[in-house]
């Protein structure tokens, strides 16, 4: 069955704000967002442990982006402000039983996707 499941996608216009959310099925020591558009590859967004509150943004989003957690429902949320144009993706939860990491390749239980889109 599906063990990530990822919402709050939508339309906003530039500069609004959403907030993601993805519940999983059970507890990772380690959850993170990726992101890709349309002919491009995936790219690291934000990670964080479930444990310590230890945080990794990418530089793109940094200072826009917070990401924060609620244990004991098993869910990570990732606020986006001042959203612009290239923010538009579709974005990814993942998850992994070992420690922080922004490589893609290191997680191995994804969401399904959840689209957001950036008007100008």
């Amino acid at each position: 069955q599906v063990q990530l499941v990822e919402s709050g996608g939508g339309l906003v216009q530039a500069g609004g704000s959403l907030r993601l959310s993805c519940a999983a099925s059970r507890t990772y020591r380690t959850m993170a967002w990726f992101r890709q558009a349309p002919g491009k590859e995936r790219d690291f967004v934000a990670a964080i442990t479930w444990s310590g509150g230890s945080t990794i943004y990418s530089d793109s989003v940094k200072g826009r982006f917070t990401l924060s957690r609620d244990n004991a429902k098993n869910t990570v949320y990732l606020q986006m402000n001042n959203l612009k144009p290239e923010d538009t993706a579709n974005y990814y939860c993942a998850a992994r039983p070992g420690p922080i990491s922004i490589a893609a390749t290191s997680y191995d239980t994804w969401g399904q996707g959840t689209q957001v889109t950036v008007a100008s």
